[in-house]
């Protein structure tokens, strides 16, 4: 009997459901955009340190061997100048113009079985394209 009389009584306290604003989602996307643009950037500036780290520069490696040709030894160092040297011999019309002249001092040196140390004239040609070249 007591049951039913709970049944009987009105409730007016209770109201209905109210829509509550979840932002949850957009935050969740908001820092999962944050972490994908660092992740990125940190893969990014990986990529190009390694990329950098390995490019090769033919220029850099020919400069490098002209600086350190032996100079005593002056038939192999003819046909070292003539050869490395042409990597810079396009750079400009003066280097052109020095090379050329290189390679007519150096003609002597090259195809006789044995020759002479380099002339004054010849090491200041030399020097003076070393000289020139800007890598």
């Amino acid at each position: 009997m007591q049951n039913m009389q709970t049944n009987e009584i009105p409730l007016h306290d209770i109201k209905p459901l109210l829509e509550i604003q979840d932002y949850s989602f957009y935050y969740f996307l908001a820092v999962v955009s944050v972490v994908s643009i660092i992740v990125l950037a940190v893969l990014y500036l990986l990529y190009r340190y390694f990329r950098g780290k390995k490019k090769f520069d033919i220029r850099k490696e020919h400069y490098k061997i002209l600086q350190n040709i032996n100079l005593k030894e002056t038939k192999k160092a003819a046909y070292l100048l003539t050869q490395y040297g042409a990597t810079f011999a396009e750079d400009s019309d003066r280097h052109q113009k020095t090379y050329k002249e290189m390679l007519d001092k150096l003609e002597k040196y090259k195809y006789k079985k044995s020759v002479d140390d380099f002339d004054r004239e010849t090491l200041r040609v030399i020097e003076l394209y070393k000289g020139m070249i800007d890598v």
